[in-house]
């Protein structure tokens, strides 16, 4: 549903899976065209979807390069009830305190701080605005 403003409205009825635990998978283009698929934890601010990654990823890469993406919710309760946004990055933020990827930490495991920051890291925080929502099941 786009809006007056020309946004795209996330439909009422699936707005709980932006709020859930679920991953996200996310797909990027690769240099070649080539499709490049995998799980993110993800947040939603009511405008943006938002995934963290470190900058020597490929995806980090891709949407670098190209910035359309499409991603998808499974709702972790009905395998058969998700969430398709089709989206451009609206823009990338640097996470040098780690404040982005804590607060994904504290959401899917729990925990204060993320256990898997390794020294040398470099985090990004990738802000995504939906263009095009698909969904199925209820």
């Amino acid at each position: 549903m786009t809006t007056e403003n020309g946004k795209v409205e996330i439909p009422p009825d699936y707005k709980d899976l932006l709020k859930s635990t679920a991953l996200a998978h996310v797909a990027t283009l690769g240099p070649e065209g080539e499709p490049q698929n995998n799980p993110v934890w993800f947040d939603w601010d009511g405008e943006h979807l938002k995934f963290s990654q470190t900058k020597t990823r490929q995806k980090y890469r891709n949407v670098g390069r190209d910035p359309r993406l499409a991603l998808s919710i499974v709702d972790p309760e009905n395998p058969y009830r998700y969430l398709e946004i089709r989206g451009e990055v609206a823009h990338i933020e640097e996470d040098p305190d780690l404040d982005f990827i804590n607060a994904m930490a504290k959401k899917y495991l729990g925990q204060d701080k993320y256990p898997f920051h390794q020294p040398g890291d470099e985090r990004v925080v990738v802000h995504i605005e939906p263009r095009h929502t698909t969904q199925m099941g209820a």
